[in-house]
Protein backbone atom coordinates (compact mmCIF):
# COMPACT_ATOMS: atom_id res chain seq x y z
CA UNK A 1 0.00 0.00 0.00
CA UNK A 2 1.09 3.25 -0.73
CA UNK A 3 0.27 4.74 2.85
CA UNK A 4 0.33 3.28 6.03
CA UNK A 5 -3.07 2.47 7.59
CA UNK A 6 -2.88 5.19 10.28
CA UNK A 7 -2.72 7.21 7.83
CA UNK A 8 -5.58 6.79 5.96
CA UNK A 9 -7.25 6.52 8.89
CA UNK A 10 -6.59 10.19 10.15
CA UNK A 11 -6.98 11.10 6.69
CA UNK A 12 -10.93 9.86 6.39
CA UNK A 13 -11.68 10.39 10.04
CA UNK A 14 -11.07 14.08 9.18
CA UNK A 15 -13.36 16.92 7.13
CA UNK A 16 -12.11 16.48 3.68
CA UNK A 17 -9.71 19.20 3.40
CA UNK A 18 -9.10 21.53 0.80
CA UNK A 19 -4.90 21.40 -0.85
CA UNK A 20 -3.98 24.09 -3.54
CA UNK A 21 -1.08 22.19 -5.82
CA UNK A 22 0.49 24.72 -7.83
CA UNK A 23 3.25 22.79 -10.21
CA UNK A 24 4.16 24.02 -13.64
CA UNK A 25 5.34 20.95 -14.73
CA UNK A 26 2.51 18.84 -16.08
CA UNK A 27 3.53 15.12 -15.54
CA UNK A 28 4.79 16.23 -11.44
CA UNK A 29 1.44 17.69 -10.79
CA UNK A 30 -0.91 14.92 -11.94
CA UNK A 31 0.92 12.14 -10.28
CA UNK A 32 0.79 14.45 -7.06
CA UNK A 33 -2.59 15.28 -7.60
CA UNK A 34 -3.11 11.40 -8.00
CA UNK A 35 -1.46 10.75 -4.71
CA UNK A 36 -3.54 13.57 -2.79
CA UNK A 37 -6.89 12.38 -4.17
CA UNK A 38 -6.52 8.52 -3.24
CA UNK A 39 -6.05 10.01 0.06
CA UNK A 40 -9.05 11.58 0.40
CA UNK A 41 -8.10 15.51 -0.84
CA UNK A 42 -10.03 17.87 -2.19
CA UNK A 43 -7.23 18.74 -4.84
CA UNK A 44 -7.29 22.16 -7.01
CA UNK A 45 -3.94 21.99 -9.15
CA UNK A 46 -2.88 25.04 -11.22
CA UNK A 47 -0.06 25.38 -13.95
CA UNK A 48 1.69 28.52 -12.54
CA UNK A 49 2.14 31.26 -9.74
CA UNK A 50 -0.01 33.60 -11.13
CA UNK A 51 -3.37 31.20 -11.27
CA UNK A 52 -2.09 29.95 -8.00
CA UNK A 53 -1.74 33.43 -6.23
CA UNK A 54 -5.42 33.87 -7.60
CA UNK A 55 -6.81 30.23 -6.16
CA UNK A 56 -5.19 30.58 -3.06
CA UNK A 57 -7.67 34.10 -2.80
CA UNK A 58 -10.40 32.82 -4.49
CA UNK A 59 -10.87 29.23 -3.01
CA UNK A 60 -9.03 29.70 0.48
CA UNK A 61 -7.34 25.97 0.55
CA UNK A 62 -6.53 24.37 3.67
CA UNK A 63 -2.99 23.87 2.72
CA UNK A 64 -0.81 25.47 0.01
CA UNK A 65 1.90 22.62 -2.06
CA UNK A 66 3.92 25.51 -4.24
CA UNK A 67 6.99 24.73 -6.81
CA UNK A 68 9.47 27.47 -6.53
CA UNK A 69 11.47 27.59 -10.30
CA UNK A 70 8.64 28.99 -12.65
CA UNK A 71 7.65 31.18 -15.27
CA UNK A 72 6.59 34.50 -14.87
CA UNK A 73 5.84 34.21 -10.88
CA UNK A 74 8.22 31.62 -8.66
CA UNK A 75 7.70 30.46 -5.66
CA UNK A 76 8.43 33.07 -3.86
CA UNK A 77 6.37 35.47 -5.30
CA UNK A 78 3.32 33.33 -4.56
CA UNK A 79 4.21 32.78 -0.55
CA UNK A 80 4.43 36.69 -0.82
CA UNK A 81 1.32 37.02 -1.95
CA UNK A 82 -0.11 34.30 -0.04
CA UNK A 83 1.69 35.55 3.14
CA UNK A 84 0.44 39.84 2.72
CA UNK A 85 -3.02 38.47 2.70
CA UNK A 86 -5.02 37.96 6.08
CA UNK A 87 -7.58 35.78 4.84
CA UNK A 88 -4.36 33.51 3.62
CA UNK A 89 -1.95 34.51 5.79
CA UNK A 90 -2.21 31.54 8.18
CA UNK A 91 -2.52 28.66 5.54
CA UNK A 92 0.14 26.34 6.13
CA UNK A 93 2.59 26.86 2.77
CA UNK A 94 5.37 23.98 1.75
CA UNK A 95 7.44 24.01 -0.98
CA UNK A 96 8.07 21.51 -3.64
CA UNK A 97 11.41 21.78 -5.10
CA UNK A 98 15.05 20.07 -6.38
CA UNK A 99 16.66 22.72 -4.80
CA UNK A 100 18.18 21.62 -1.89
CA UNK A 101 20.90 24.61 -1.07
CA UNK A 102 20.64 25.64 2.86
CA UNK A 103 20.50 29.14 1.67
CA UNK A 104 17.47 28.58 -1.12
CA UNK A 105 16.10 26.95 1.89
CA UNK A 106 17.25 29.87 4.37
CA UNK A 107 15.39 31.97 2.05
CA UNK A 108 11.64 30.20 1.78
CA UNK A 109 11.49 29.96 5.84
CA UNK A 110 12.63 33.42 6.22
CA UNK A 111 9.71 34.32 3.66
CA UNK A 112 6.85 32.28 5.67
CA UNK A 113 7.20 28.91 4.32
CA UNK A 114 6.04 26.23 6.89
CA UNK A 115 8.14 23.33 5.32
CA UNK A 116 10.02 22.06 2.38
CA UNK A 117 9.49 18.61 0.42
CA UNK A 118 12.68 17.93 -2.02
CA UNK A 119 12.25 16.51 -5.09
CA UNK A 120 12.03 13.37 -5.71
CA UNK A 121 9.84 12.26 -2.63
CA UNK A 122 7.43 9.53 -1.76
CA UNK A 123 3.72 9.66 -1.72
CA UNK A 124 4.33 8.82 2.02
CA UNK A 125 6.88 11.82 3.00
CA UNK A 126 4.41 14.02 0.97
CA UNK A 127 1.08 12.96 2.73
CA UNK A 128 2.71 12.55 6.57
CA UNK A 129 3.89 16.15 5.82
CA UNK A 130 0.57 17.49 4.93
CA UNK A 131 -0.72 15.55 8.25
CA UNK A 132 1.77 17.20 10.42
CA UNK A 133 1.42 20.59 8.89
CA UNK A 134 -2.62 20.25 9.30
CA UNK A 135 -2.38 19.02 12.95
CA UNK A 136 -0.30 21.70 14.20
CA UNK A 137 -2.84 23.73 12.52
CA UNK A 138 -5.74 22.56 14.46
CA UNK A 139 -3.91 22.96 17.56
CA UNK A 140 -3.56 26.55 17.01
CA UNK A 141 -7.14 26.90 16.11
CA UNK A 142 -8.29 25.13 19.27
CA UNK A 143 -9.48 27.81 21.85
CA UNK A 144 -8.78 28.12 25.72
CA UNK A 145 -5.68 25.29 25.93
CA UNK A 146 -4.38 25.59 23.23
CA UNK A 147 -1.41 27.24 23.77
CA UNK A 148 -0.31 24.20 26.12
CA UNK A 149 -1.05 21.63 23.43
CA UNK A 150 0.74 24.08 20.96
CA UNK A 151 3.50 23.85 23.31
CA UNK A 152 3.49 20.61 23.86
CA UNK A 153 3.82 19.79 19.71
CA UNK A 154 6.61 21.91 19.75
CA UNK A 155 8.21 19.54 22.69
CA UNK A 156 7.84 16.89 21.06
CA UNK A 157 9.23 18.20 17.46
CA UNK A 158 12.31 19.08 19.59
CA UNK A 159 12.39 15.93 21.21
CA UNK A 160 11.55 13.81 17.74
CA UNK A 161 14.50 16.07 16.36
CA UNK A 162 16.73 15.05 19.10
CA UNK A 163 16.49 11.41 18.77
CA UNK A 164 16.91 11.85 14.73
CA UNK A 165 20.49 13.83 15.69
CA UNK A 166 21.26 10.29 17.59
CA UNK A 167 22.56 12.08 20.23
CA UNK A 168 21.63 9.94 23.46
CA UNK A 169 24.86 8.32 23.93
CA UNK A 170 27.26 10.08 22.10
CA UNK A 171 27.62 13.09 24.57
CA UNK A 172 27.96 13.59 28.38
CA UNK A 173 25.34 15.06 30.18
CA UNK A 174 26.77 18.57 31.45
CA UNK A 175 24.84 19.72 34.82
CA UNK A 176 24.75 23.24 35.82
CA UNK A 177 23.55 24.48 39.27
CA UNK A 178 20.83 27.15 39.91
CA UNK A 179 22.11 30.61 38.72
CA UNK A 180 24.75 29.12 37.08
CA UNK A 181 26.12 30.73 33.54
CA UNK A 182 25.72 28.39 30.23
CA UNK A 183 27.45 31.50 28.48
CA UNK A 184 27.68 35.01 27.74
CA UNK A 185 26.45 37.27 25.52
CA UNK A 186 29.36 37.93 22.73
CA UNK A 187 30.71 34.55 23.41
CA UNK A 188 31.95 32.56 20.35
CA UNK A 189 29.63 29.81 19.89
CA UNK A 190 31.22 26.57 20.29
CA UNK A 191 27.93 24.41 21.07
CA UNK A 192 24.47 24.08 20.60
CA UNK A 193 22.59 23.39 23.32
CA UNK A 194 19.91 20.59 24.46
CA UNK A 195 17.80 20.59 27.57
CA UNK A 196 17.39 17.49 29.13
CA UNK A 197 16.01 18.89 32.40
CA UNK A 198 15.62 21.71 34.02
CA UNK A 199 14.87 25.29 32.54
CA UNK A 200 17.22 28.10 31.34
CA UNK A 201 16.83 32.10 30.84
CA UNK A 202 18.68 34.11 28.20
CA UNK A 203 18.66 37.65 28.57
CA UNK A 204 20.01 40.67 27.58
CA UNK A 205 21.95 43.24 29.59
CA UNK A 206 21.78 46.97 29.11
CA UNK A 207 24.69 49.35 29.65
CA UNK A 208 22.78 50.32 32.73
CA UNK A 209 23.44 47.22 34.45
CA UNK A 210 19.68 46.19 34.53
CA UNK A 211 18.50 43.01 32.29
CA UNK A 212 15.91 42.53 29.75
CA UNK A 213 14.51 38.55 29.70
CA UNK A 214 15.03 37.21 25.66
CA UNK A 215 13.40 33.81 25.81
CA UNK A 216 13.07 31.12 28.23
CA UNK A 217 13.79 27.43 27.68
CA UNK A 218 12.31 24.46 28.82
CA UNK A 219 13.18 20.61 28.75
CA UNK A 220 13.57 19.49 25.04
CA UNK A 221 14.56 23.29 23.67
CA UNK A 222 17.56 23.82 21.67
CA UNK A 223 18.88 26.86 22.20
CA UNK A 224 22.24 28.83 20.87
CA UNK A 225 21.66 27.30 17.21
CA UNK A 226 20.59 31.21 16.20
CA UNK A 227 24.04 32.84 17.13
CA UNK A 228 25.47 29.65 14.52
CA UNK A 229 23.17 29.59 12.05
CA UNK A 230 23.88 33.52 11.82
CA UNK A 231 27.12 33.52 12.31
CA UNK A 232 27.49 36.01 15.03
CA UNK A 233 28.43 35.87 18.79
CA UNK A 234 26.05 34.90 21.23
CA UNK A 235 23.37 38.00 20.92
CA UNK A 236 22.15 37.04 24.65
CA UNK A 237 23.32 35.45 28.11
CA UNK A 238 22.29 31.97 29.28
CA UNK A 239 21.37 31.08 33.03
CA UNK A 240 20.49 28.13 34.75
CA UNK A 241 17.20 28.44 36.40
CA UNK A 242 16.96 25.58 39.18
CA UNK A 243 19.34 22.33 38.12
CA UNK A 244 19.87 21.75 34.65
CA UNK A 245 21.22 18.44 32.49
CA UNK A 246 22.15 20.09 29.35
CA UNK A 247 23.88 18.09 26.02
CA UNK A 248 26.64 19.92 24.48
CA UNK A 249 26.60 19.49 20.70
CA UNK A 250 30.15 20.32 19.27
CA UNK A 251 29.19 22.85 16.30
CA UNK A 252 31.59 20.54 14.01
CA UNK A 253 28.85 17.75 14.68
CA UNK A 254 26.06 19.92 13.93
CA UNK A 255 26.95 20.97 10.89
CA UNK A 256 27.59 17.72 9.75
CA UNK A 257 24.52 16.45 10.75
CA UNK A 258 22.50 19.16 9.24
CA UNK A 259 24.59 18.97 6.12
CA UNK A 260 24.37 15.57 5.46
CA UNK A 261 20.56 15.16 6.52
CA UNK A 262 17.81 17.29 4.75
CA UNK A 263 15.44 16.22 7.42
CA UNK A 264 17.27 17.61 10.22
CA UNK A 265 18.80 21.05 8.20
CA UNK A 266 14.89 21.66 7.37
CA UNK A 267 13.68 21.19 11.04
CA UNK A 268 16.31 23.39 12.52
CA UNK A 269 15.76 26.22 9.92
CA UNK A 270 11.88 26.08 10.94
CA UNK A 271 12.84 26.42 14.42
CA UNK A 272 15.70 29.58 13.52
CA UNK A 273 12.25 30.89 11.14
CA UNK A 274 10.21 30.90 14.59
CA UNK A 275 13.01 32.12 16.60
CA UNK A 276 13.19 35.09 14.79
CA UNK A 277 9.89 35.85 14.03
CA UNK A 278 9.65 35.78 17.97
CA UNK A 279 12.04 38.50 18.55
CA UNK A 280 10.54 40.58 15.56
CA UNK A 281 7.28 40.14 17.73
CA UNK A 282 9.18 41.22 21.02
CA UNK A 283 10.79 44.41 19.37
CA UNK A 284 7.09 45.28 17.71
CA UNK A 285 5.67 44.78 21.80
CA UNK A 286 8.54 46.79 23.22
CA UNK A 287 7.77 49.38 20.79
CA UNK A 288 3.98 49.89 20.60
CA UNK A 289 2.64 47.72 23.38
CA UNK A 290 1.62 49.60 26.86
CA UNK A 291 3.33 48.35 30.03
CA UNK A 292 -0.39 47.18 31.40
CA UNK A 293 -0.33 44.90 27.58
CA UNK A 294 2.91 43.72 27.98
CA UNK A 295 2.58 42.48 32.09
CA UNK A 296 -0.50 40.93 30.86
CA UNK A 297 1.23 39.01 28.01
CA UNK A 298 4.41 37.63 30.52
CA UNK A 299 2.13 36.34 32.90
CA UNK A 300 0.34 34.31 30.25
CA UNK A 301 3.65 33.31 29.07
CA UNK A 302 5.24 32.05 32.82
CA UNK A 303 2.11 30.43 32.85
CA UNK A 304 2.67 27.80 30.53
CA UNK A 305 6.61 27.50 31.64
CA UNK A 306 6.83 24.78 34.08
CA UNK A 307 9.80 25.85 35.82
CA UNK A 308 7.31 28.89 37.09
CA UNK A 309 4.23 26.91 37.63
CA UNK A 310 3.39 26.99 41.57
CA UNK A 311 1.78 24.10 43.36
CA UNK A 312 -2.00 25.04 42.16
CA UNK A 313 -3.47 25.07 38.87
CA UNK A 314 -3.11 28.78 37.11
CA UNK A 315 -0.25 29.68 39.67
CA UNK A 316 3.27 30.90 38.78
CA UNK A 317 5.99 31.75 41.53
CA UNK A 318 8.17 34.52 39.89
CA UNK A 319 9.78 37.22 41.78
CA UNK A 320 9.45 41.04 40.33
CA UNK A 321 12.38 41.30 39.39
CA UNK A 322 12.43 38.89 36.73
CA UNK A 323 8.70 39.32 36.25
CA UNK A 324 10.08 43.35 35.12
CA UNK A 325 12.79 41.95 33.56
CA UNK A 326 10.78 39.98 30.72
CA UNK A 327 7.86 42.53 30.70
CA UNK A 328 10.78 45.54 29.98
CA UNK A 329 10.22 47.91 32.44
CA UNK A 330 11.27 49.15 35.86
CA UNK A 331 10.25 47.01 38.67
CA UNK A 332 7.90 49.92 40.39
CA UNK A 333 6.21 49.87 37.53
CA UNK A 334 5.47 46.10 37.08
CA UNK A 335 4.16 46.21 40.65
CA UNK A 336 1.80 49.32 40.29
CA UNK A 337 0.41 46.95 37.35
CA UNK A 338 -0.18 44.02 39.27
CA UNK A 339 -1.89 45.89 42.06
CA UNK A 340 -4.43 47.22 39.00
CA UNK A 341 -5.00 43.67 37.98
CA UNK A 342 -5.54 42.52 41.59
CA UNK A 343 -8.09 45.83 41.55
CA UNK A 344 -9.66 44.09 38.70
CA UNK A 345 -9.66 40.53 40.05
CA UNK A 346 -7.58 39.41 37.39
CA UNK A 347 -4.95 37.94 40.04
CA UNK A 348 -4.36 37.37 43.88
CA UNK A 349 -1.18 38.05 44.95
CA UNK A 350 0.50 36.32 47.87
CA UNK A 351 4.54 36.84 47.96
CA UNK A 352 6.46 35.67 45.38
CA UNK A 353 3.06 33.48 44.32
CA UNK A 354 0.90 35.22 41.91
CA UNK A 355 -2.74 33.51 40.77
CA UNK A 356 -4.35 33.63 37.51
CA UNK A 357 -8.06 33.97 38.28
CA UNK A 358 -9.43 35.61 35.10
CA UNK A 359 -7.31 33.81 32.02
CA UNK A 360 -9.52 35.59 29.65
CA UNK A 361 -9.16 38.70 31.29
CA UNK A 362 -5.82 39.21 30.39
CA UNK A 363 -5.63 38.03 27.28
CA UNK A 364 -8.41 40.99 26.42
CA UNK A 365 -6.19 42.79 27.66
Amino acid sequence: MLVQRSLYAYLWSEKLKKVLLIEDDDIIREHTAEILKLANYDVITASNGKDGGFLAKSKIPDIILCDIMMPDLDGYGVLHIVSSNPQTATIPFLFLTAKTQLTDIRKGMGLGADDYLCKPFSGVELLEAIEVRLKKMNVQKKPGPSDNENLNYENVLNSNLFELLQLNSKYHISTYKKKEIIFHEGDSPQYIYYIKSGSVKGYKTHCDGKEFTTNMYVPNDFFGYVDFFTNKSFMESTIAINTCEIIKIPNDDFLKAISQNKEISVKFLNLLSGSLKNQEFQLMSLAYDSVRKRTADALLYLLDKSSYKGQHENEIIVSRDDLASLVGTATETVIRCLGEFKEDELISVKGRQINIKDIDGLKEI
